[in-house]
């Protein structure tokens, strides 16, 4: 089978430390933001740019800058989780952060799972407390400012 669940899937905060490439983000510190609901999405997106000639009144579309966009991350509320207290606490300065995702898609017992690195600000940290028999969650909103660095699953050595 190659199509996986998210089931499995974690996402981790790293620390302020610039980084820009495997072994920069491979050595940083992470701590894993536990109880995640819902991961979003993450991946690159151009603006489009148009442009209207007037020789043959047709609409020419170019590919702009890439936008890794806003992760929405959605966890379960624990005001102890490790993971939670860090990211709630970059949503209180400007600093952008490394992170790590893992995803849990490894094609069989010989392979890693895949691995994605970024860097980001922790744009917002609101509670929902919905109805009486609602889970309270925090949405995590993680601005993406860099290229997302994915390392495939591979077979291991």
């Amino acid at each position: 089978m190659s199509i996986k669940s998210a089931a499995g899937t974690k996402i981790y905060i790293g620390t302020t430390t610039a980084a820009t490439n495997e072994t920069q983000f491979a050595a940083d510190t992470y701590v894993e933001v536990k109880e995640v609901e819902d991961l979003g999405e993450l991946g690159d997106e151009s603006e489009a740019i148009s442009f209207a000639a007037l020789g043959d009144a047709r609409v020419k579309k170019l590919k702009g800058a890439r936008d890794a966009g806003t992760l929405v991350l959605v966890v379960g509320r624990d005001p102890l989780d490790p993971g939670q207290i860090a990211m709630r606490s970059a949503e209180k300065n400007t600093f952008e952060y490394n992170f790590k995702v893992v995803a849990n898609d490894a094609p069989d017992a010989d392979h890693t799972n895949s691995i994605y690195y970024f860097r980001g600000l922790v744009m917002s940290a609101r509670d929902n407390y919905g109805q009486q028999n609602n889970v309270v969650r925090t949405t995590f909103n993680i601005g993406i400012n860099s290229a997302i660095l994915e390392l495939p699953a591979e077979e291991e050595a």
